[in-house]
């Protein structure tokens, strides 16, 4: 079952059409990343999943349901555009947020209670927003964005303005409420990170999704049949006559091969040449070279 639908949506703003036929699906229970360089219509996007805004035409589901205003309450969102109000005691406003979330004061008071514990932040609860760091504050915007736990939490450059362990202990908490159930929209610029985090993605462009799928089948689309040797020895003399060599030093050996070729043949071959085989694997296209080469295919049309 998918937790969320988009089919043919459409979003224009005056005469720029920020959204153009936008069709993808998330999948229940997953970690999706959503792609795209800026302007691409990604903001546009959450803010029609989020009801901030309507889509002109299409459809979008939640759960199954037309998207409508009682959905708000089971979506968390946590902008890249952080929006905490700086005079504010922490604990107020994070009961605030809460409130408008739907919680009673009191689950609010247990909720953000949890939290602070888990953090290690109890002492935070009556500073003011202004008295805390910039990676501080994300912990708090964090808090708010799942103390009402939804079953579809959004994050925009989530780990931005965190330093490695804060960026480790939010990461730990993305993995935890996603193997707890909740369903995770990850937007970032950051392709390392959707390769470590996300099992699918949607890569959008101009208003217009121009890529989808799991991770490893987008990766293998893609590959070039790039295949790495790390070795010890001399490498036969005829080698480079009989395949194609695209990069080579004195340990390291990368082959490309040929449509109908077989990989088994080049190790085979090697080995009967007396060279020590340290590894030898195929090399798969990174997500940004993925992403830079589509986003740039359709820059140029």
């Amino acid at each position: 079952m998918n937790i969320l639908e988009l089919n043919k949506v459409v979003k224009t703003y005056e005469n720029h059409v920020a959204v153009d036929g936008v069709s993808f699906a998330v999948p229940e229970g997953s970690i999706f990343g959503l792609l795209g360089p800026n302007g691409a219509g990604k903001t546009s996007l959450i803010r029609i999943i989020t009801t901030i805004t309507r889509a002109d035409s299409g459809t979008v589901l939640l759960g199954g349901e037309t998207l409508n205003g009682n959905h708000p309450s089971q979506i968390g969102y946590m902008p890249e555009e952080r929006g905490l109000y700086k005079k504010m005691k922490v604990g107020d406003h994070l009961i605030y947020l809460a409130r408008l979330k739907g919680l009673s004061k009191k689950v609010a008071n247990q909720e953000i209670n949890y939290w602070f514990e888990k953090f290690g932040i109890e002492d935070w609860w009556n500073k003011k927003v202004e008295e805390l760091s910039k990676g501080m504050q994300q912990k708090i915007q964090f808090i708010s964005t799942v103390v009402h736990k939804p079953s579809l939490l959004i994050l925009d450059e989530p780990f931005s303005g965190l330093d490695p362990i804060n960026t480790n202990l939010i990461k730990d908490e993305i993995y935890e409420l996603n193997q707890k159930g909740t369903s995770i929209i990850f937007s970032t610029h950051r392709m390392e990170q959707v390769e470590e985090v996300c099992e699918e993605i949607v890569l959008i462009n101009k208003g217009k999704n121009i890529l989808g799928g799991l991770v490893k089948d987008v990766k293998n689309r893609f590959k070039e049949n790039l295949f790495q040797v790390k070795f010890e020895g001399e490498l036969p003399a005829d080698m480079e006559s009989r395949f194609k060599i695209a990069s080579k030093s004195d340990r390291d050996l990368t082959i490309q091969i040929g449509e109908g070729e077989d990989s088994n043949e080049i190790l085979q071959y090697l080995v009967r040449n007396n060279l020590h085989i340290i590894s030898f694997e195929e090399i798969l296209p990174t997500l940004n070279e993925i992403f830079i080469k589509q986003v740039n295919g359709v820059t140029a049309e």
